[in-house]
Order: structure tokens, then sequence, then C-alpha cells
């Protein structure tokens, strides 16, 4: 009966200090200690729903308070600096580090092990060069649309609501010193994007937040409202999302504040639905007509959409689409299972969706094989932190990078994991103003601006050691992974790349295009047919 000896011994212990207490004043403290912990105990006895407690009276609340505290005891003792949980501790340092605009640089040579699988570096050259500036930028638009001059890192959607009012702040007025964008996020703009003027792409999803009518549809006068502030550069409209791809989402109605129902254009008080899917359209021709639908409201602003890959034959009806019909987006940006600042449940973080890598690879691939890489530009998103990360995704196809996490980290983002809970220590990811308030939105502007731009100067010294000058110079050829203890293979060897038009001739001998290219539709995201058959063989 060891397991109630604590109990036993809290009981026995309070009698003794009530009996000192009696002769001495002094010994009330005790009295009280030994009291609480002797009914603690019995309540847990007495309880029905916790065995354990029933079980080890008292003793059961060291283990809850362990389990407490462990995420911290591993980040802080246990946890390898390299060990991406889901970012290491050397790439968390490194953003601080550039942040605070502190020595970053490296002592006694690399943890990482290059004879490691999935080592990856970039090759020098004895030839260096170095580019005048470090403000590196990619123009977006311009044939169908105002061009915007975008650089090629920027913060990704995080919407005010699953941000605080300062970090939003701070975010906005680091992004304007820098002259990047910062991206709204699907809660649409809300009066603390405006406060600081930076530029900003207004993220529209399914719930159409800013541009709502009052039955939850696209309404074309408030889109119209938005879209016309200045401030707004660029339109992007998200299918969805790396952190929980094909899930919608209720913000239920305590938490739609004032502030929030305002930003949005729903009623305050209210439950706050995000669908699944889109009601504006239905099909891959349908939503590149509410693309150039949108571009036009807007006044010609650079408009595209973001997606994460998963069922190819939709993505490639997309495609066809765009040959079908001769409307293009500007943009696209792709967004990496990697997950990222939306909470979602653990199978959608874990288990749903295309990583970036691939979906990137595929959304670039279709575009060079159509023909149309030249006029839509692509943007990506996922554990991006690093000039390295940076180079390695532009590499694969990206024009641009976004993103999220590593810019909540410039702001002072600890790696909690406390964004779903209202709790977040550092008042970033929090509606709680005795929390958020404690953040100085100055501060972390500067913080915000020095992230961006030690980065880049970082990035421009990488593109300086290959013997190149701008991103655009990049190509898979430049990054090398080893993938065998003795076999190292460019990203160019490693992957299938098609030749421009290539999927005009013919299906090339790739895989997933010639599994689905040929029966994916332009005028619905259905299945093709061979799926079905599968899903038929099931039920005979």
């Amino acid at each position: 009966m060891s397991r109630y000896l604590a109990y036993a011994a809290c009981i026995a212990l309070t009698l003794l200090s009530l009996v000192l207490a009696l002769r001495s004043p002094g010994w009330w403290w005790g009295f009280g200690i030994f009291a609480a912990l002797a009914l603690l105990g019995t309540l847990d006895l007495l309880q029905r729903r916790a065995t354990l407690r029933r079980n080890y009276p008292l003793l059961a609340h060291f283990r809850y308070g362990f389990e407490s505290i462990r995420p911290e005891i591993r980040q802080y003792f246990i946890e390898d600096d390299l060990a991406e949980v889901p970012f290491s501790r050397e790439k968390r340092a490194l953003v601080y580090q550039r942040a605070k605009n502190e020595m970053d640089v490296v002592p006694f040579g690399s943890e990482h092990d290059p004879y490691g699988i999935d080592y990856e570096w970039i090759n020098h050259s004895l030839a260096p060069a170095h580019a005048d500036s470090h403000d590196f930028r990619v123009l977006v638009g311009g044939a169908q649309s105002v061009p915007y001059d975008a650089s090629v890192f920027n913060i990704s959607a995080m919407s005010f609501g699953s941000l605080s009012a300062n970090a939003v702040r701070a975010l906005n007025e680091g992004a304007k010193q820098g002259r990047f964008y910062h991206d709204t996020g699907e809660g649409s703009i809300s009066s603390y994007h405006r406060e600081r003027g930076g530029d900003l792409v207004w993220e529209i999803g399914s719930g159409y937040f800013g541009c709502r009518g009052e039955d939850g549809t696209f309404n074309e006068e408030r889109f119209v409202a938005n879209a016309a502030d200045p401030q707004v550069l660029m339109i992007e409209v998200k299918l969805s999302q790396g952190a929980k791809p094909g899930h919608g989402g209720v913000l239920p109605a305590a938490k739609v504040s004032a502030e929030i129902a305002a930003a949005r254009g729903v009623p305050q008080g209210v439950d706050c639905v995000s669908p699944a899917s889109h009601s504006a359209f239905a099909t891959p021709a349908g939503l590149l007509e509410f693309v150039a639908r949108l571009r036009k409201l807007s006044g010609g602003k650079p408009t595209g959409f973001k997606l994460a890959i998963g069922h190819p034959w939709e993505w490639f009806g997309v495609a066809k689409a765009m040959l079908e019909t001769g409307l293009t987006p500007d943009f696209i940006v792709v967004d990496g299972a990697e997950g990222g600042t939306g909470a979602a449940p653990s199978e959608f973080i874990n288990h749903v969706g295309v990583p970036m890598h691939e979906g990137l690879m595929l959304v670039h691939n279709t575009l060079v094989g159509i023909g149309l890489r030249d006029r839509v530009r692509i943007g990506a998103a996922g554990r991006i932190a690093s000039a390295f990360d940076i180079a390695r995704t532009i590499a694969m196809g990206a024009d641009w990078c976004n993103a999220a996490r590593g810019f909540m980290f410039s702001l002072g983002c600890i790696q909690s994991r406390s964004c779903h809970n209202d709790r977040c220590p550092t008042g970033i990811a929090t509606q709680d103003p005795a929390r958020w308030r404690a953040l100085d939105v100055d501060d972390k502007a500067r913080r915000v601006f020095h992230f961006h731009q030690n980065t880049l100067r970082a990035l421009r010294d990488l593109l300086g050691a290959a013997g190149l000058e701008h991103p655009s110079q990049l190509g898979p050829e430049h990054i090398l992974r080893r993938v065998s203890p003795t076999e190292v293979r460019s990203l160019a060897a490693l992957y299938r790349f098609l030749e421009p038009g290539e999927l005009l001739d013919h299906v090339p001998e790739h895989a997933v295009f010639r599994a689905f290219w040929p029966a994916a539709r332009t005028d619905s995201f259905a299945p093709p047919e061979r799926a079905m058959e599968m899903r038929r063989s099931k039920l005979m």
C-alpha cells in the first residue's frame, strides 16, 4: 500500500502539527500546509473521474506537474540543437541573433554531419560574384495587371485573431521599414494592419472575410471598398493552407470580439464559420474566372491564389483551364504540409497534404510544361527561416519565399506551442490584453526589420560564393544532396524537371503526369475514372 503512503503521512503530520500548534502558535503554518494536502488527498480518493488520482492520492499530482512542464524541460535541457520539432534550436537561435542584430557566426565547425543522409549544400565558385545590393526583388504582374515589385522574402499569412494586435502592428511596421509585404491571412484587414502603412497582400478565404455578404457569400461591393485601399498591393485567394488543407474552421462566438467582427465583416458574438470550400466557384475554370474578376474589380492589382497541393488531378485541371480559357493568375503561392501557425487536428498537421518541396516542383513543372511559367510567378512557404532555406526553395522553382513562424521568432516567439490556448507567453498568438500589451511594438518591429535585412544579406553572400548575383539565377543544379554514404546528387539529377512546352506535345515519362494529366478536367474537380474504379473495387 505504498501508493497511499504520502496521503497517510500528510494525515499523520496534520494531527501532529495540530497538537504542536495548540502548544506553540508557531506551528499553525505547518498545520495549514499538511491539512490542505490531506484534504486534497481525500478529494482524490472520493472523486471518480481520474483513476490515477484514486489509486495514487497526492502522488498523481506530481505526474501531472511534470507532464505540464515536459515541453519546456525537453526544449531547454534535452533537445538536440539540430532536432527539428518543428524548428531546431540552431535555426531559432539564428533568427534571434539576426533579429537582434547580433553576431551570427558559428565557431569550431558545423554540427551537421556532412556524410549523413539528406545533408545538403550549395557548391561555391572559384570566380565569386558580389551583388551591389541585398534588396532582391521580383516583379509580379504586368501584362494584365499593375505590377508589384515584391521582395524575395515576405511575411506569410497570419490573421489578426490568431495573432495579437501588437504582433500585427510590429510585423506591419517591420514590413514597412524593409519594403516587403505582409500577408493579412484570411481574417482580412484589421485596423492594426492599417496603422503603420506597410505593404499588404489581402488573403481571401472561403469565409470571404472583408468581402462577405450577410449570407456568407462573396460580396462585390465590400470587396471593392477594401481592395481600393492603396495599402493593398496584391489579392490572394486562399484555396487551402499547409496546416489543415481541406479543413474549414469555426471561431466560437465567445472569441468574436468587436474588433474581429469589424475586420471580418461578421456579427459580434456569433459563431464565425470558415467553410472547407469556396461558394464563389466550383470548377477549375471557375477559379480562374473568379481570379480574373477580382483583378478587374481591384483596379488591376496582381491577383493569384494560394494552395497546398493535394490530389494532383485537381491542380492539373486548373493548369488545363489556363490553356483552355486563356486566363492566368498573376501568381501562385504553394504552401507546404509542414504546417504553420494555424492550430489543427493532429492528423491534419502530421498526415494531410503534400510537403512544400514536392508541391512546389509539381506546380513549377506543370507551368513550364504548358508554356506559361513566364506569365505566372510562384511564391512558396513551408519552414523557411534561413538564407539557405530561401536559396534551396528558389532553386526548386519558386520566385520568392514567405515565412510565418520565422517572423514570429523575430518577434520573440519561444516555440512554447501555446498558439491555440490563448496563453502565449510572449504576447504574440493571444487575444489576452494582459499578455499582448507587454509586447513592445517599436522594439519588435526593429527586430522584424533586422531579421529580414540580415537574412537577405546572408543570401547575397551565399549567392556570391556560388558565383551568382541574383536569386533568379539559382537552379536545381546548384543544390547538392547526399542520398547515401557514397552517393551525392544535385536536385537537377535527383528530380525530373520538364522542358518548356513539353506537356503541349505529349505526356512525359513522369509518374504523376502519366497517371493523372490526361484525365484532369477543367469543368470539375472530380476524381478521374481510374480513381473511381479503385474505390468501387472495395465494394465488390
